[in-house]
């Protein structure tokens, strides 16, 4: 665990995916998000080339400056380099943390997506600032990573760490409470966002679910 870990003053977590836009733009759902709230978005998309995604994350970038709030890019550090992006989103098969921790520098945010206690303790021990934990409850997105964990598992995972844990997977306005009453930092989620008729006030919803955060001290 990171001595100096910083205070994560976000807890409404926005992934986005271009396919559950409903058609459209992904930096038009992003823009009503963050106009409804949202300071923190991660950038997931993996089936853009490189250029696309760099060109996505340069929007990206300068519409999260203009609402004062957070980018992460997912698994690729070089992107997230180039557009100075507040931090990395990593995985399983991503880079090593050590290794993400020495390309990015002590300034920038690493987050760790686990689903399983081994992976979250693991996730800390290596200098994750915070990480996703999940699927709590059944969603299409995260069906490849077998059965929901439940929230009896996401208990026992906040309870074991230090560090900030966002309970990911099938999250909604109705399940939000359930998933706060584990303890955890905030939500972080895809479809709820993305795919709602109107993002702007669906993320104003969820955040009126969230506890009041006080900004980081810079």
């Amino acid at each position: 665990m990171r001595q100096d870990s910083p205070w994560i003053d976000f807890n409404l977590y926005l992934i986005t995916s271009h396919a559950e836009t409903l058609g459209r733009g992904l930096e038009y759902v992003v823009e009503e998000a963050l106009r409804g709230g949202v300071r923190a978005v991660q950038l997931r998309e993996k089936d853009l080339t490189s250029k696309e995604l760099y060109e996505t994350a340069y929007e990206l970038r300068k519409l999260t400056a203009r609402h004062g709030a957070k980018l992460f890019i997912n698994d690729r550090v070089d992107v997230a380099l180039a557009v100075d992006a507040d931090g990395v989103h990593v995985g399983a098969s991503s880079l090593p943390i050590y290794k993400v921790r020495r390309l990015l520098g002590e300034k920038k945010l690493i987050g760790v997506s686990c689903h399983n206690q081994v992976q979250a303790i693991t996730a800390q021990e290596l200098g994750a600032d915070f990480i996703t934990f999940g699927p709590v409850y059944f969603t299409p997105s995260k069906a490849d990573y077998g059965d929901p964990v439940g929230p009896a598992l996401l208990r026992t995972v906040v309870e074991l760490l230090q560090i900030p844990v966002f309970a990911l997977g099938g999250i909604k306005p109705e399940n939000c409470a359930e998933a706060l009453s584990c303890g955890v930092h905030g939500v972080a989620l895809i479809s709820a966002i993305m795919s709602a008729p109107e993002p702007r006030e669906a993320a104003r919803a969820l955040l009126s679910l969230l506890p009041h955060l006080e900004p980081a001290v810079v």
